[in-house]
């Protein structure tokens, strides 16, 4: 599972890991918020959390979890401690081991990744930027909403402070796996 702010290389992240892996798929709910909001856009919540998206993305993950003997590869920011924990819990109670990779990048290099950025804003339901994102994170992230994942909450925790990091937590990934 990958915990971090918007354009911190959780996704670029993810696919490599997924590379190097054999059997392992990535659950991005960024591409579940773009397939919601092309095609039943007049289902999405109005206001409060995203339930349909998270559905959507359980629903995923189940079929994974039943049906394959895939790695998991969760991408998103999961940045709410208590929605990390409730997720990790479901896997553990499934018998998964967990693997957290906090990307810790300064908020300097965020921005600029930010105003460098081609990504597509259609996979927001209420912002219009990723600045605007960013700026809500790191206001969570004042109020306490936001916290950086502690060694408790799973089997094995990485943290990528800059790219220079993501080829030795990947081999390390694969090394456990």
């Amino acid at each position: 599972m990958t915990v971090g702010k918007t354009h911190c290389g959780k996704t670029t992240f993810a696919h490599i890991l997924e590379n190097k892996l054999s059997n392992a798929v990535v659950v991005d709910q960024d591409n579940h918020a773009l397939f919601l909001n092309k095609h039943y856009k007049k289902l999405q919540p109005k206001h409060g959390p995203n339930t349909l998206k998270h559905a959507l993305s359980l629903t995923i993950v189940n079929h994974a979890m039943e049906h394959t003997d895939f790695h998991l590869i969760i991408s998103n920011s999961n940045s709410s401690r208590q929605g990390r924990m409730d997720l990790l819990n479901y896997f553990h109670k499934n018998g998964f081991s967990s693997i957290l990779v906090n990307f810790n990048i300064s908020d300097d290099v965020l921005v600029e990744r930010i105003n460098q950025t081609t990504r597509s804003t259609s996979i927001f339901r209420k912002a219009t930027s990723f600045q605007e994102v960013l700026k809500r994170q790191q206001n969570d992230s004042l109020k306490n909403d936001i916290t950086a994942p502690g060694k408790e909450e799973a089997d094995y925790l990485f943290t990528i402070q800059d790219d220079k990091d993501v080829a030795s937590v990947t081999d390390k990934i694969v090394q456990i796996i």
